[in-house]
């Protein structure tokens, strides 16, 4: 019998271990081509383009002006 947390045995004595969890197995993909991915990629790109924008607009100079002039 098993409820609260602990079991108990035939003869109606307590056992205080702990109830196992139910195991899960995730089996989608983590690596490669996956959605997540694809997502991260665009919006880190969507960032890269906008800061090259606005280094332009405050430094009137492209990246490779920008780099070359320091």
């Amino acid at each position: 019998m098993t409820s609260r947390g602990y079991t108990t045995e035939e003869g109606n004595r307590l056992n205080n271990f702990a109830i196992e969890p139910t195991m899960y197995v995730d089996e989608t993909p983590k690596t490669g081509f996956t959605q997540h991915a694809e997502q991260l990629n665009g919006r880190l790109a969507m960032i890269g383009f906008v800061s090259l924008l606005a280094l332009e607009a405050f430094t009137g100079q492209g990246l490779i002006g920008w780099l070359t002039s320091l």
